[in-house]
């Protein structure tokens, strides 16, 4: 058979193209099959390529999300810091100790961060507690001295005061509006040396309770915290734990030491309460009803068989009375093991403390409790005192 050329070519050209078609679509099913899907990852595994460089189709949207959310940190940080400031703390000198002469003052480092911008700075008690003297390093090297003008009675806030003005001042946030799972950065005197330094995580839990001692035998009692995963070290007490947008939503405060990463924080509105005592009085007051009390759990219910399994349980602690005399509680009546399940409108719980509630309203309110005495209940009303100096 006499093949004609022109012909043959044209079967010859069309094979090569099918080829080079068939080639190209075998690839891409090869990429596509080796890509990071389901199908992809079945297939690696069963050729034993799971450590192939390959394709992925959602790397582009992978590092957006990353540039993005660095990028909000970097703002936010360059925001905030130059209104974060190191607090030193010394306190008074001892002299002619068993001979020794004069034994250097004690110092203690730690964070605040400028709320007004005359120089009003918040930080927490237990930064300031037992100094004497105190001095501000601002970010930029400034150097100010300090007084302490406020001491919250019943969360660990403080407030000092340098004589500045046209200063930065952070923005204060709704610590009530933030959500488990949520970016956040801690900035801080890490260490007492490195100052302002940046530190990221998320919160990891809300409504928590924690008694953290300063190391010299007090604690302190507090609730309604936020907990969070973002380093908090020696030295970053007092500092603010940020939103991605830059707004302050709480006072770094205490660290688990039998823990990896896990922080606690007073939540912003607490500040905020101080805040506006502080403007109106010139100093921190607090409403005060005077009662010691044990949360109710379940534990405690079974272990002392109680009526209910959430409440406040009043009762004698640190060998001080339930009821401490003269106080709102006890002009109204109220005793020892008198369960307290409501005030106004608000149950008490677990998540919900007596504490907590109490501290929502203002010395000179008056609120109703309700109680449970022999397993009835009843209704009082009392005038919340006040609490603070």
């Amino acid at each position: 058979m006499k093949l004609n050329f022109k012909q043959h070519g044209s079967y010859i050209i069309g094979a090569i193209a099918g080829v080079i078609v068939l080639s190209l679509a075998g690839s891409i099913l090869a990429l596509y099959l080796l890509s990071a899907t389901p199908t992809g990852e079945a297939i690696r595994s069963h050729l034993g390529l799971n450590d192939l460089k390959t394709f992925n189709i959602t790397s582009n949207k992978t590092e957006k999300l990353v540039v993005e959310e660095s990028s909000a940190i970097i703002d936010a940080s360059k925001n905030v810091s130059p209104a974060v400031v190191s607090i030193t703390s010394t306190g008074k000198a001892v002299r002619n100790v068993f001979g020794f002469g004069t034994i250097e003052a004690p110092k203690t480092s730690g964070t605040g961060f400028i709320v007004t911008s005359d120089g009003l700075i918040a930080t927490n008690k237990h930064v300031i507690s037992g100094g004497d003297t105190y001095s501000v390093t601002m970010a930029d090297g400034k150097n100010f001295d300090a007084k302490v003008v406020g001491q919250d009675p019943v969360t660990d806030i403080a407030l000092v005061k340098v004589d500045a003005h046209g200063l930065p001042v952070v923005d204060l946030g709704d610590s009530d509006s933030v959500q488990v799972g949520q970016w956040v950065i801690a900035i801080g005197n890490a260490l007492g040396e490195f100052q302002n330094t940046v530190t990221v995580g998320v919160i990891s839990g809300l409504n928590r309770q924690a008694n953290p001692s300063d190391g010299q035998g007090q604690t302190e009692n507090l609730d309604g915290l936020i907990q969070t995963d973002a380093a908090i070290n020696p030295g970053n007490s007092g500092g603010p734990l940020l939103t991605l947008k830059g707004q302050v939503i709480g006072i770094n405060t205490a660290i688990a030491g039998d823990a990896q990463n896990l922080g606690f924080v007073i939540p912003s509105n607490e500040l905020k309460k101080s805040l506006d005592s502080y403007k109106k009085n010139g100093k921190i007051l607090r409403a005060y009803i005077g009662v010691r009390y044990q949360p109710i759990t379940k534990a405690l219910q079974t272990s002392l068989s109680l009526p209910v399994d959430q409440g406040a349980l009043l009762s004698s602690a640190d060998g001080q009375p339930a009821i401490a005399a003269d106080s709102p509680a006890d002009k109204a009546g109220l005793k020892a093991n008198d369960i307290i399940i409501r005030v106004d409108k608000n149950d008490i719980n677990e998540t919900n403390p007596l504490s907590k509630v109490i501290r929502q309203y203002n010395p000179g309110d008056s609120i109703s409790v309700t109680i449970l005495r022999d397993k009835k209940e009843q209704t009082v009303n009392l005038t919340l005192g006040t609490l603070g100096n």
